[in-house]
């Protein structure tokens, strides 16, 4: 394995000795001890099956360890049901496939992102004037200000995308984690996605982990890269240092040399792929 280079910057959150074995045995996370900074863009980079999404889930619970410590700035040790909590709120979390209720109102959807802040009993009532302008600051700065009032499923892919990062940052996070935010959408647009993460991570000071399945992308935009095969951390350096010999620790031997890893990732054949997928019954909960 490579050794983990150091985060920089102000330590948010921090995986301690950290494992997950799921009940059947299969393990998707082997012990692990690493850091994420403030003002950071982290990119996890893995084949299908890797354990890219149980890494990234153990980060805020979704996924809860078999062993180890999840460490936040500010909290200590994630110990109890108050903790989590707390964690969670100040976690923005991206999805995939966007999560958005499309008869409501991108507005509304984004207050959504506030809900952890109401008590039940608010909760039920229209959302504050204060919930209101933090919501419509978080649709300014994903440039979707004017579509405040429009149903969420008029908008095209790439401008629900858009929404969900919206949503995330109206929980005015320290910390936003996107589980392939952009394995949906087309080149051009998930270019512009995270780019616009990128942007945001770096203007707010937060840290931004987010796992992706394609190689230049985490060249173009990462500031580190965390190379993950069969639940392990094999490579944790810049992308700069991503070269043909990474590339093969993380994608396996079957990498072909003669393949621009630039322009196109390699696929494991069925056989070199790692049998966890990340999809245990543990991550269903997300």
């Amino acid at each position: 394995m490579e050794t983990p280079i150091d985060p920089g910057g102000t330590v948010l959150l921090r995986l301690n000795d950290a494992s997950v074995v799921y009940p059947d045995g299969t393990v998707g996370l082997a012990r692990t001890t690493t850091g994420f900074a403030a003002g950071a863009f982290c990119v996890l980079l893995g084949p299908s099956g890797a354990g890219k999404s149980t890494l990234l889930r153990s980060l805020n619970g979704l996924v809860p360890l078999s062993a180890g410590t999840v460490w936040a700035e500010g909290i200590g040790p994630l110990a109890g049901t108050a903790d989590w909590r707390l964690h969670r709120r100040r976690t923005g979390m991206v999805f995939q496939q966007h999560q958005l209720i499309g008869r409501l109102s991108v507005l509304r959807n984004v207050l959504t992102g506030r809900i952890a802040f109401a008590s039940t009993l608010r909760s039920l009532w229209p959302a504050s004037v204060a919930d209101r302008r933090i919501a419509l600051h978080a649709l300014d700065r994903v440039g979707l200000l004017d579509a405040a009032l429009r149903r969420a499923d008029q908008l095209s892919g790439g401008q629900q995308q858009r929404v969900g990062i919206a949503r995330a940052l109206a929980q005015q996070p320290r910390m936003l984690i996107a589980d392939e935010p952009v394995a949906s959408l087309d080149p051009a647009t998930a270019a512009r996605v995270l780019e616009l993460l990128r942007d945001i991570c770096r203007d707010a000071g937060i840290a931004v982990v987010v796992s992706l399945h394609q190689v230049d992308l985490a060249r173009r935009f990462a500031d580190r890269v965390i190379g993950v095969s069969a639940g392990r951390i094999v490579f944790d350096g810049p992308p700069s240092a991503l070269d043909e010999r990474a590339l093969q620790a993380i994608y396996g031997p079957g990498l072909d040399p003669a393949i621009d890893p630039a322009r196109t990732e390699p696929a494991a054949s069925p056989s070199e792929r790692p049998a966890f997928d990340g999809t245990g019954p543990l991550s269903a909960v997300a």
